[in-house]
């Protein structure tokens, strides 16, 4: 008899787990889902970054504060815009937050990278790697105008001590 109320004690237990292991999982999965609905949805209304030689792709969001750098690339304020002046870009190279630069130490000179405007023509304006260097956190010289039509990027480095610049100057576009 006790060995019978053992053996359905854990079998209870053993479905408990395998129900709250599912349920976990179910969780994560969701997130993980909703996540990439959303970045399909960014990626349909918003201004599309893409560098075809990292596989990178992500929309950009006007700001750069942690709930728009948690889902896209973040257009700092005051900024030049696109095709026109230092337009500066910041997000995350983490497997903790948005991976979108994950692979950008990869990045070398002459490398394009493309944005496509939400305008009615979906304008596609070209860019090319011309620099790329390391600074520490506070530094923001960077986001200067410095008379050219540029992107400047800005993540951390895989360390996060410091931060991470690439520069593309513009190559034409408004096709």
């Amino acid at each position: 008899m006790l060995k019978k109320k053992k053996k359905r004690v854990l079998v209870a237990v053993g479905i408990a787990c395998m129900v709250g292991g599912a349920a976990v999982l179910a969780v994560f999965d969701y997130r993980r889902i909703s996540r990439k609905l959303e970045k399909l949805w960014l990626l349909k209304t918003c201004v599309v970054l893409e560098i075809p030689d990292l596989s990178i792709e992500a929309p950009i969001l006007e700001g750069t504060d942690n709930e728009v750098l948690s889902k896209a690339a973040g257009h700092f304020p005051d900024t030049g815009a696109l095709g026109d002046g230092n337009y500066s870009l910041a997000g995350h190279n983490s497997t903790i937050y948005a991976e979108i630069f994950n692979d950008l130490d990869q990045v070398k000179l002459g490398m394009e990278i493309t944005l496509t405007d939400t305008d009615e023509a979906h304008t596609v304006y070209t860019y090319q790697v011309t620099d790329y260097f390391i600074v520490d956190p506070e530094e923001t010289w960077m986001l200067e105008d410095f008379g050219d039509d540029r992107i400047t990027l800005i993540t951390c480095t895989d360390d996060g001590t410091q931060q991470q610049v690439i520069v593309w100057t513009y190559q034409g576009g408004g096709t």
